[in-house]
């Protein structure tokens, strides 16, 4: 899938579908903010959330008291949701409208966290761009918090193909560059009550 094509699709969704009418919808994303607390985030760490762009983690994180947080997404409309919900608070958020594959970071980050971007990145060569831009992002001895549909989980999600993921297989797509601290499986309910089967990895960036 191209970029364009990407984007256009993403753009789709969010421009007709409403916040809690998408299979990914959380009310509370408590499992995140868990695992935030296991990686020792505090709220001067600068965290940065991919493909986060509707997601009410930044809502969650804020009311913590972070104040160096990041959403990078490649759908400007998911954006604006985000940014149309939280009123006058998103001006303490940057706000970055961009396909991951493509995007050039400009800073590093203490967090990257990912729940279910990186599972639609299905070509090798997005796949290592994307790997490219974490290695570039995240400094050293920071943490990458990354949620994938499970070996087990749907092979499918918006209409499109999926890869599955569990630790050890993600690892061999990240490289030896980042190390396994935690490892777990988690079980997502839909806006519908259908059941949906997760891994979340947390690596840490290593020599």
């Amino acid at each position: 899938m191209t970029n364009t094509i990407r984007q256009s699709h993403w753009e789709n969704v969010y421009a007709t579908k409403g916040e809690a009418d998408v299979s990914w919808f959380q009310e509370t994303p408590a499992l995140s903010v868990e695992l935030m607390e296991l990686v020792g985030a505090t709220p001067d760490s600068a965290i940065i959330d991919i493909g986060g762009g509707a997601s009410r983690l930044v809502d969650a994180l804020l009311a913590r008291g972070f104040k160096d947080l990041t959403v990078l997404d490649l759908s400007p409309a998911a954006l604006a949701a985000s940014r149309k919900r939280l009123g006058s608070q998103s001006d303490q958020v940057a706000w970055i409208a961009a396909d991951i594959t493509e995007w050039e970071p400009s800073r590093t980050y203490d967090v990257w966290h990912d729940r279910a971007a990186f599972h639609f990145l299905t070509d090798r060569a997005d796949q290592a761009a994307y790997v490219a831009r974490l290695g570039s992002a995240l400094r050293q001895d920071g943490h990458a918090i990354i949620g994938t549909f499970a070996p087990d989980g749907p092979e499918k999600c918006s209409g499109l193909p999926v890869m599955r993921y569990d630790a050890a297989s993600l690892q061999k797509v990240l490289g030896p560059g980042f190390a396994l601290v935690d490892s777990r499986r988690y079980n997502h309910t839909t806006p519908t009550g259908a059941t949906q089967i997760f891994h979340f990895s947390t690596f840490r960036r290593v020599e």
